[in-house]
């Protein structure tokens, strides 16, 4: 019998040959909503919304705000991922893990290209620039401090430390990448990781 305008809508995943649909009009609505909310007051229960589908669908094919966001700027290697598989290591080697992790990452082919121009952007004035800084400061800043907090320090001190962290990083991935300053821009990956190793302690054990 064929299914009605009255006729319940069945519950569960959708068939194969709707997938593709629904996913692009999750990131289609995803988009409109990044756009006009920013990053920060955006929600998935207004994506879902707009997208005029379930919560639990989108995260079902996004799983989280932040891959939904990486999906709608293209982004080719997810920077929350990066930065929490770095923080699996114990505090007082976290400097290190940080730096290797997230430094070795830029170095990929795959990655650089558009990891340039993310931040470009990021540093622009343009809205794109705007909901790129929300994203990374959300997303990045909130798992360092995170970490900091469970190891006992305070919330305010967390997200001090966390921000000269991610201070550091920028910079030197800025002037690696984005401006080629020589000499840092064709130092060998292992060199830079070394310099900046100390530093990115110094500022989570509070020294910096």
């Amino acid at each position: 019998m064929a299914e009605t305008a009255s006729t319940p809508r069945r519950r569960g995943r959708p068939r194969k040959t709707q997938r593709g649909d629904t996913r692009e009009r999750i990131a289609d609505a995803a988009a409109a909503e990044f756009a006009e909310k920013g990053y920060e007051a955006a929600s998935i229960r207004g994506i879902a919304r707009r997208a005029g589908v379930d919560s639990a669908l989108v995260h079902h094919y996004f799983d989280t705000k932040a891959a939904l966001f990486a999906e709608v700027v293209k982004l080719p290697v997810r920077p929350d991922r990066v930065v929490r598989q770095a923080l699996e290591a114990p505090i007082e080697r976290l400097g290190e893990s940080i730096a290797t992790t997230v430094l070795t990452a830029w170095e990929s082919p795959a990655v650089k290209p558009v990891g340039i121009t993310i931040l470009r952007s990021a540093i622009g004035s343009s809205a794109a620039g705007g909901l790129i800084r929300q994203y990374l400061l959300r997303e990045l800043m909130s798992a360092i401090a995170g970490k900091l907090e469970d190891a006992g320090i305070p919330r305010p001190e967390a997200v001090l430390r966390a921000e000269f962290v991610l201070t550091q990083i920028a910079g030197v991935l800025i002037l690696r990448h984005v401006l080629a300053a020589e000499p840092l821009a064709s130092l060998p990956v292992g060199d830079v990781i070394a310099r900046v190793t100390p530093a990115l302690q110094g500022h989570i054990d509070g020294l910096g």
